[in-house]
Parts: structure tokens; sequence; C-alpha cells
């Protein structure tokens, strides 16, 4: 139950040796923004550093170009433009904050969905020779995302989750949507009680589906003995395996 984490963290490479750092040197188990930086640097990580890249100010010139659309904002005008922003009236009253869910899924109609190549997330279980379990995470986020959010990679039980004496689990898709299920703890727990890894990643995914249908995501289960499956909505996903008495690395496909 050790869990470091990082978030909204710039100019520093190496965000998942920055959340080790927090596991190991702090009493805490996240740091986020200009101060997670301020610690990773402090702490001997490379840094300050422009971390963007050529392809990347590509496509943040063709964005504001397209008058920054996609967008992950909603009920905001002016629409279809790069703003200032302000909210909408869109219960004809300025102070109502109650939505129903019928209202909810109404407005989200319009949002920009992930998809396969619009975020980068990288996510590793391992089991040493000692039987100990440990997981990561590590993820640009969305692309185009308004400045500040945060997404399920940092999020402990989200993106990932561990229990020596259960198993492990690994995440990635729609963050937004994954991180209020938090699947990852949902899939250890149910492997807790019994649940075999492709029941229990089967069932993580099929929760967040009932009231997200159209939502992109994944998890990979891996209990304790080493068995393991995975799980997807929305898309064909892939992940890979290697023990030692495997000779390479195998690539598994999983439908949705």
């Amino acid at each position: 139950m050790e869990v470091g984490a990082v978030a909204a963290m710039r100019y520093v490479k190496d965000g998942i040796k920055a959340a080790r750092l927090v596991m190991q040197h702090t009493e805490h188990t996240l740091l986020v923004g200009e101060k997670a930086s301020e610690f990773a640097i402090s702490m001997g990580l490379p840094g300050p550093a422009n971390l963007s890249s050529p392809e990347s100010m590509e496509k943040w010139v063709k964005w504001k170009d397209s008058r920054c659309q996609p967008n992950f904002r909603k009920n905001v005008l002016p629409e279809n433009s790069c703003g200032p922003y302000r909210p909408t009236n869109y219960l004809g009253d300025p102070d109502e904050t109650c939505f129903s869910a019928g209202q909810m899924l109404a407005s989200n109609s319009g949002l920009l969905r992930v998809g396969r190549h619009s975020h980068d997330t990288i996510s590793m279980a391992v089991i040493d020779r000692m039987g100990h379990i440990a997981v990561g995470t590590s993820t640009n986020g969305a692309t185009f995302k308004i400045p500040g959010r945060v997404g399920d990679g940092p999020i402990a039980g989200s993106s990932a989750y561990a229990v020596d004496e259960v198993g492990a689990c690994c995440a990635t898709g729609d963050g937004d949507i994954m991180m209020r299920f938090l699947p990852c703890y949902q899939v250890v727990e149910s492997m807790r009680l019994g649940m075999e890894p492709k029941l229990a990643a089967k069932d993580a995914m099929a929760r967040i589906a009932r009231k997200f249908p159209n939502f992109l995501g994944a998890v990979v289960a891996l209990n304790r003995k080493g068995e393991h499956a995975g799980a997807c909505h929305g898309w064909t996903f892939k992940y890979s395996v290697r023990s030692p008495a495997m000779k390479d690395v195998e690539v598994f496909t999983v439908l949705p």
C-alpha cells in the first residue's frame, strides 16, 4: 500500500520516476503542478526542460487554426472558438446546479471522444521473485485537454492498483470517465472475492459501460499466481506479457 504520484507536472520528462520519489522519500501520496516539478528537480531529476516536440507544436498550431476544435469544454459560449469562454444559462437559472441524468447525457453529446491516437498511457504490473507486486502508470494525458486537467493516471485505484496477496490491475482509456469508477480497485477487489482475472476485468468494464455506453477503455488483470486477462470497451486492445519461462514478449489481443 505504498503509493506515490505526480499530476499536472511540467518541465520534467520522467513522470514515473518523480512518482517513485514521492513514494520513497515523502509521507505524501500525490504532488501536483509547479511544486511537483520543483520537488522532482530537487531530488535529482533533469529539468527544467522544454518538453515540446516539433510534432506536438504542429498539432497545437493546427488546433488553434481550427478555432480550437475539437474541444473538451461544454455548456459554454462562444461555441466553436478559442474563447474566452463564459457559462451558458443551460437550465434557465444561472444558480441551478442540479442536473438530471438525462440532461447531463444530452449536454455531453458533442464532447470530444478519447480515441486510440489521442492519448499515450503506458501502464505496467510486475511480480518479483518474492511475490511482491508493483504497478506504475505514466501518461501525457488527453490531446487538447484543458490546461490543469488531471486524468486517471495518478489516481490510485483508477489507472493502476496492486495488493500483494491478491494481484494487480492496469488501465487505459477515457480517464475522465474511468476515474469515476476506480476500475482497477474494482478488479483487484473482485479477484479478492474469488473472481478469475478475465471475469474481474469484464465486470469492471461492464460497470462503466452501463452508465457511459460510448466510453473507450481497457483493463488488464493479473492475479498473484501470474494468471492474466484483459477486457475492453469501444476498441480492440492489445497488451504484452513477459515471464522468466518465456523466450520473448507475447502480445495478447482483446476484443470488445
